[in-house]
């Protein structure tokens, strides 16, 4: 008699295999593809430090510019990718469905969790590396940093999810999406500090949940940071809840149409 496995067990092992599957196929799909992964931010940062070394800047709200560029790069990043690899998920294992045990749903838990271990290695290597430079990039407060990176996380994979289901139903918005990303790159205050902003413009800009995140990244790492009036945890955790429970109800109402495609 066949034995039954429990359906908990089975979804771990379509979990697992899937992670195994996508690390396999990020690292070495073409040549040094593990390196892109860490030459982007990095040509990123490098960029923003030099243009700001060259303006003779050297603080941010009482912090080391080179850190506080570093910290907002890596959050930013993380949220990204995540928000990318996310929405492709389903139609990059489309072939995998054919298996009654893998679900919709569980290429994009394994693609979010992938990246965030992807960005976790990343950051640990140009942390490292900014402190072998002699910059003070130890985390103040890492608990600070590790919540507002996770919601940064959860609102990636929210957004994923939704905008996948998004592109499922109306095509066109593929563009849309990839013209979002560039504002939102602006207006969160990567490259510039939020602080410098006036209002009524920054409360605008506050509107933006990714900004509380990285704000809030940025003060675990420098005990006498000035931030922003007005930044909330919760505010950033409700968007990335919301946002992933607004992605689940769409999947699990088209999940026919994402399979079939």
């Amino acid at each position: 008699m066949a034995e039954i496995r429990n359906p908990l067990v089975v979804s771990f092992a379509v979990w697992k295999a899937i992670f195994l599957r996508e690390a396999l196929d990020r690292l070495f799909d073409m040549r040094a593809a593990w390196f892109w992964l860490l030459i982007e931010p990095v040509l990123h940062i490098g960029f923003l430090v030099f243009i700001f070394t060259v303006i003779r800047m050297r603080t941010v709200g009482n912090a080391d510019v080179a850190v506080w560029i570093i910290v907002g790069m890596l959050a930013f990043f993380l949220f990204r990718r995540t928000a990318v690899q996310v929405t492709y998920a389903v139609d990059s294992n489309r072939p995998l469905f054919t298996y009654r045990q893998v679900k919709p749903f569980d290429p994009v838990l394994a693609r979010a969790v992938l990246e965030a271990f992807l960005m976790s290695i990343i950051s640990i290597i140009i942390i490292g590396t900014a402190i072998l430079l002699g910059h003070e990039a130890w985390p103040y407060d890492a608990l600070l940093v590790l919540q507002a990176n996770l919601g940064l996380w959860l609102f990636g994979m929210g957004y994923g999810l939704v905008a996948s289901v998004l592109m499922e139903l109306v095509p066109e918005m593929e563009h849309v999406l990839k013209i979002l990303m560039l504002p939102l790159y602006l207006i969160s205050g990567v490259i510039f500090p939020l602080a410098a902003v006036p209002q009524p413009y920054l409360d605008l800009l506050m509107l933006n949940p990714v900004a509380h995140g990285l704000e809030l990244a940025r003060a675990g790492f420098f005990p006498y940071y000035h931030t922003v009036q007005g930044l909330s945890m919760e505010y950033l955790y409700a968007w990335g809840i919301s946002s992933l429970f607004l992605g689940l109800i769409l999947y699990r109402r088209f999940a026919l149409q994402l399979v079939m495609k």
